[in-house]
């Protein structure tokens, strides 16, 4: 109950900013932000910047200093979900229980909404960088963009769509998931850690606590495509077998899998040792991303 309470407060403080970051104009593009909105405000976990202000919090107590970097996160994370659902990607129609973007506000407006996504995350976070008056800040938007691009979530999507020609091990397939569902994770974590001042070593035992929550959160995925449904997981299931995708499961059984996302949260777990009971957060929440429904 403890953790849920915590959870839900970060929650709800992202989202009273997120709800306050693209303002709806009467202009020639108001379209735009009502896409960008559809899509930023239709819900979701906000993972990524929870994880921000909880690697934040074991080392600094004012959360609002991270918060704009924390929204930003999840601007870039829409954006990427927004892309995905496009016919020239997954091809899903609908996501967090809603028609897609694209089958909203069409394939145009929903390619220029993630752009505009994408810009906007840079917008906050060198504004929030410009008001701290921060190196650590600088620093941390280096990350952020390491992470979405070519060597991180962009390229992620690229060795997805490879996959069924250039994904032949286990191993591929976790080199896959490392840049696309792991690099905006593991950078979150490390934005709060960096912007909280945390030290080399704290920083380094974060990353690998993102690293196997990363894999055991993407292996839960593979597994609640095939096992869920669409009302508890907001979008059709089945998607990556009707696409044709390298899954964990074209690997593994269903029982390896759930053991292996077992084993990982285990060891995300015992990569927190050093923070002691300051961390009961962050292994609360690692046990929920991988007991979740959707």
């Amino acid at each position: 109950m403890e953790f849920k309470i915590w959870f839900n407060e970060k929650v709800n403080i992202v989202n009273e900013y997120l709800n306050k970051i693209i303002i709806e104009k009467d202009n020639p593009q108001k379209i735009i932000y009502e896409a960008m909105n559809y899509s930023l405000l239709s819900g979701g976990k906000r993972l990524r910047p929870v994880l921000l202000i909880g690697a934040y919090e074991l080392f600094g107590d004012d959360i609002y200093k991270a918060l704009p970097f924390a929204c930003s996160m999840e601007m870039i994370h829409t954006y990427s979900l927004i892309h995905d659902d496009l016919p020239a990607m997954d091809n899903d129609d609908y996501r967090r229980g809603k028609l897609s973007n694209h089958k909203k506000f069409g394939e145009a407006n929903a390619i220029l909404a993630g752009d505009a996504l994408l810009n906007k995350a840079f917008e906050t976070g060198i504004e929030a960088a410009i008001n701290l008056n921060s190196k650590n800040a600088l620093t941390v938007l280096k990350i952020i963009a390491e992470s979405s691009g070519t060597e991180g979530m962009i390229g992620g999507q690229v060795a997805d769509m490879e996959g069924e020609f250039n994904i032949s091990s286990i191993e591929d397939l976790k080199y896959m998931y490392s840049l696309k569902t792991g690099a905006i994770i593991k950078s979150s974590i490390k934005a709060g850690a960096i912007l909280a001042g945390a030290s080399q070593d704290e920083i380094k035992a974060l990353e690998t606590y993102a690293e196997k929550i990363g894999i055991a959160f993407q292996i839960e995925d593979d597994i609640l495509d095939v096992v869920s449904t669409r009302e508890k997981l907001g979008k059709a299931i089945g998607s990556d077998t009707a696409n044709n995708k390298t899954t964990y499961l074209s690997f593994k059984s269903m029982e390896a899998a759930k053991e292996d996302v077992e084993k990982f949260t285990l060891e995300a777990i015992e990569s927190l040792s050093i923070f002691g009971d300051k961390s009961k957060y962050l292994i609360q929440l690692a046990k929920y991303l991988t007991g979740r429904e959707n």
